[in-house]
């Protein structure tokens, strides 16, 4: 099964770490994700379904574009981006001139640290798991074959850290960019794996 996972756009809170905060889209974030769709459908991509998280940043595109294209769309409450807890809507800046250490030691090490009251990388991984797990048993009952996600940064980048095989403490440097598509294909065995696609 081939996922090609998209970044919402640029938000009204794009400064900051937006978590579970439900900020919309700017114009300029609904451009760049509509830019990179186009690229897609004039190259010929034909999608059998769309997934989106639904926050608005992600859900709100994903209504639109379903409709356009005439296939189903459905949500998945899994594949929100990681909870910041105390940090939600708040601006790395600002963050670090309070908490430079802890900043600096979620940057390097994920696994073993989090924001304060947030949700540890753990715990995020195996929301997502149990998300994508619904996924593939969706796409398996109705013979789906190549699925559009859109979703968050963090989602996406640890997809690609878990389909390139690298340490969880890798995650924050994989790349994601707002409204950029990113591609993966799934497989399931006893478990779920990922294997990047390279265009």
């Amino acid at each position: 099964m081939r996922l090609d996972l998209l970044r919402h756009g640029e938000t009204t809170l794009s400064h900051t770490l937006r978590g579970h905060t439900d900020d919309e889209l700017t114009e300029n974030g609904w451009l760049q994700m509509q830019s990179t769709i186009q690229q897609y459908v004039a190259g010929g991509t034909n999608w059998d379904v769309i997934f989106s998280s639904p926050l608005q940043r992600c859900h709100a595109f994903a209504i639109n574009l379903a409709e356009r294209l005439e296939i189903p769309l459905q949500l998945n409450m899994h594949i929100k981006e990681m909870y910041f807890g105390d940090w939600e809507g708040i601006s790395t800046q600002s963050i670090y001139e309070n908490e430079p250490e802890l900043l600096a030691n979620f940057w390097q090490f994920p696994i073993k640290y989090h924001a304060p009251n947030g949700e540890s990388l753990e715990q995020f991984l195996q929301r997502v798991e149990v998300g994508f797990d619904e996924i593939h048993t969706q796409m398996k009952i109705h013979q789906w074959n190549r699925a559009l996600v859109v979703t968050h940064g963090g989602v996406i980048k640890l997809l690609t850290c878990l389909a390139r095989h690298k340490h969880l403490n890798d995650l924050l440097k994989m790349s994601a960019e707002l409204g950029q598509l990113y591609s993966v294909k799934m497989y399931k065995n006893d478990s779920l794996s990922f294997e990047e696609i390279k265009e």
